[in-house]
């Protein structure tokens, strides 16, 4: 249930932010205070406050602690994840940002860490689940931050391979516009060092016929995440990821190459730009 400031409804991340807030001024604690007590610093309390991060369960645990208030704070804030991110999803999430290679198999749609705003925003507007303006806008929020990681630079971030099919292209989503501009966006990222694009055309029976993720985690084994009806699970055992990179594998080689993948993309760019 969302909470409301001044009328404004707010998503389960806001209201943990506002809560921290009101605690930590009834309690009398700066926010570096809170920072000290929590093991973070006090911008990373500012920004849970005003809901520019998603607070970690170590913050929350250290809220508690400051604040006395046993398991509440660390409930709330499991509570307001899982409400933008099913529980299933979070593990993934979690080694998504330790990994080294990011190897994505996309057959509808845009990866999500490659998406702009308005198009994840469109995906959620058109989807099954119906969800409140609010909540759509702390989705797209979450989605938009896992871009961080190509960013970042201690670590180095990681390398991320996409083989996309044609199809991602070609269902319109939120209109030509809107496509073109996800399009020119997916063009831009391609262009980084780190990240290699290749397209699998309408002609070729692919290798699978659903997406799927593998994770390389230094010397840890490789995951794989599968989506399914129910959500999805991320799977370690080396039989089943043996079997997901020999079939990444397969895909890749069946797939064009990556700057002929770019020339393609950029013909149906020019498609939706007319």
């Amino acid at each position: 249930m969302e909470a409301e400031v001044s009328g404004v409804a707010l998503n389960p991340v806001e209201t943990f932010g506002v809560d921290v807030r009101e605690m930590r001024v009834a309690r009398k604690i700066g926010v570096r205070g809170l920072g000290k007590a929590t093991g973070y610093s006090g911008a990373y309390v500012s920004k849970v406050e005003n809901a520019k991060v998603v607070p970690s369960a170590k913050f929350a645990e250290g809220c508690d602690r400051a604040f006395g208030t046993g398991t509440m704070m660390a409930r709330q804030r499991q509570a307001a994840v899982e409400g933008d991110h099913p529980s299933w999803f979070m593990p993934y999430l979690q080694r998504e940002r330790k990994a080294t290679r990011i190897l994505n198999y996309s057959t509808l749609y845009v990866m999500g860490m490659l998406q702009t705003p308005e198009y994840a925003r469109a995906l959620y507007q058109m989807g099954a689940a119906r969800f409140s303006a609010s909540e759509i806008e702390a989705k797209v929020s979450e989605r938009g931050a896992r871009r961080d990681i190509l960013d970042r630079v201690d670590p180095p971030p990681p390398v991320l391979w996409v083989v996309l099919h044609e199809a991602c292209l070609r269902v319109v989503v939120g209109g030509p516009g809107l496509m073109a501009r996800q399009i020119q966006r997916l063009l831009q990222d391609a262009e980084r060092p780190n990240v290699s694009v290749q397209l699998l055309p309408f002609g070729v029976v692919p290798a699978a016929d659903a997406p799927f993720t593998l994770l390389a985690l230094g010397g840890a084994p490789t995951v794989l995440h599968a989506d399914g009806p129910q959500g999805g699970r991320p799977q370690e055992a080396p039989s089943v990821t043996a079997s997901a990179v020999e079939t990444y594998d397969r895909l890749r080689a069946e797939a064009l190459g990556h700057s002929e993948s770019l020339i393609r993309i950029r013909k149906i760019l020019e498609e939706y730009s007319q």
